[in-house]
């Protein structure tokens, strides 16, 4: 569950791997370190979870609007806006394409002044995913490959798996990827997850819940797939995975492009679900007020389309849904998806082909949305929140982002709805972030992607 300033209801291990039931503080200077920004080869995607390419389909070596009136501080108490250098990085892989507006990318750097420490929770999941808080603040977390779910305690213990889950397709980017509980989950015990559903002919997307029943040995039952990307296609790429609630109890799913050429001609393709953003009911239902429901022959469930690769999403303090999808080579985004628009992918971008061909003519269009902001070189982004804690008050209201190939927690400073600075944050653990969620009591909770993953804190210290 993301943790936001609004009245939303908050609430895998290998085999051999041990508990620590007392984590060690790692002390943590706050101060970003010099990165080069240049990922390696493979810098987002394990080797054993790599997949397999099509030529120039555009897939990472890795795993690859407008607020009345501000996103984060109010105008009377802004104060003076960053100015300077931005965060070391290489040179942008499309330099002849310029931003559409100032700031648009490359925001001057930032540096906290709140000292901070990390604290390792637990370790041995192999390439965790996501994390949701159950009410008493044990952990669901994900564990992408093997399609397993564990409850990890604040003190680090892991339950053993949960058992009734439906079978995943583990391959490249698939597997069990998000979690969330739901919005009712004191009455209902549902939580919701998404993984890649092996089907006739490929896989997809898949949105299920079920009732969570605790104990020694937890299980779920009563297991319903409420949502099927559609069409089902032979690809172990970009599925996207994310899920949101609303503040209304509406529920938005972000979802790929899958990749190969012939998924990501249909991200702009209202009769697919390929590259879009779905806003669904908690059973599936399609909401009446979405902005395709009377288009014939549409998806129904669309709320954006000219997606890429979404695997960032959270709500702000006003209820309202950002992302940030992953780019080709160049040209990650974070975007705030409103009802019925086209953000543009793959007709516009500020990337190129892994070969270093061009995708775009241009960066802009008539008629299609700018990002709100864009790197060039990438950070790979998985994962996102909206801090709206105390424990960290220099970083209410910024946007936090899991960095797979900058090995970084990208911290953003927004101000009227425009990115003014950016921050990267535990550089010195060279270790690639899949995760990062508010907890109920303002930490930050971080996720590494490794065959030993780790569940991190982030405390002030």
């Amino acid at each position: 569950m993301r943790f936001l300033s609004m009245p939303l209801i908050v609430a895998a291990l290998l085999v051999g791997c041990s508990d620590d039931p007392d984590p060690t503080p790692t002390p943590d200077s706050g101060t970003s370190q010099p990165d080069s920004g240049t990922p390696q080869p493979d810098a987002g995607n394990p080797p054993e979870d790599a997949g397999t390419q099509e030529p120039d389909a555009g897939v990472p070596p890795e795993d690859a609007g407008t607020q009345e009136p501000d996103a984060g501080v109010p105008p009377e108490d802004a104060g003076t806006l960053p100015s300077g250098p931005p965060v070391p990085q290489g040179p942008p892989n499309v330099p002849e394409f310029p931003p559409a507006f100032p700031g648009q990318t490359r925001a001057p750097a930032i540096q906290s002044q709140t000292q901070f420490m990390v604290v390792e929770v637990t370790s041995g999941i192999r390439n965790p995913w996501a994390i949701a808080f159950l009410p008493d603040q044990r952990m669901l977390v994900t564990e992408k490959p093997t399609g397993r779910l564990y409850i990890v305690t604040q003190e680090g213990v892991k339950s053993p798996a949960v058992t009734g889950l439906p079978a995943v397709d583990g391959r490249g980017q698939g597997g069990l990827l998000d979690v969330e509980v739901g919005p009712d989950y004191a009455e209902s015990r549902l939580i919701y997850w998404t993984y890649a559903e092996p089907r006739q002919g490929g896989n997809g997307l898949a949105v299920a819940r079920a009732k969570l029943v605790d104990g020694a040995q937890p299980a779920v039952e009563n297991v319903q797939v409420i949502f099927r990307m559609m069409p089902t296609l032979e690809s172990t790429l970009h599925s996207g995975g994310r899920l949101v609630f609303a503040p209304d109890g509406k529920l938005f799913v972000t979802l790929g492009e899958r990749s190969i050429l012939a998924g990501r001609a249909q991200a702009q393709d209202v009769k697919s679900h390929f590259g879009k953003v779905v806003r669904i009911n908690p059973d599936g239902s399609v909401p009446q007020d979405n902005p395709y429901v009377n288009t014939p022959e549409a998806k129904p469930e669309i709320w954006s389309v000219g997606h890429r690769n979404i695997l960032s999403a959270a709500l702000d303090g006003q209820g309202r849904l950002w992302i940030v999808e992953m780019g080709p080579q160049g040209g990650d985004e974070l975007n705030r998806p409103e009802a019925g628009k086209d953000y543009g992918w793959p007709t516009i971008g500020y990337g190129e082909e892994y070969s270093g061909a061009p995708i775009h003519d241009s960066p802009t269009r008539a008629g299609m949305e700018q990002p709100v902001y864009y790197w060039d070189p990438v950070i790979a982004p998985s994962g996102m929140t909206i801090y709206s804690g105390t424990l960290f008050p220099e970083w209410r209201n910024d946007i936090f982002v899991g960095g797979l190939a900058a090995q970084a927690l990208v911290r953003l400073m927004v101000r009227n709805d425009r990115v003014v600075g950016e921050e990267h944050l535990l550089l010195n653990r060279k270790e690639r972030i899949r995760e990062v969620v508010q907890g109920p009591e303002g930490a930050l909770y971080l996720l590494t992607d490794a065959t030993n993953g780790k569940v991190l804190k982030v405390l002030p210290r």
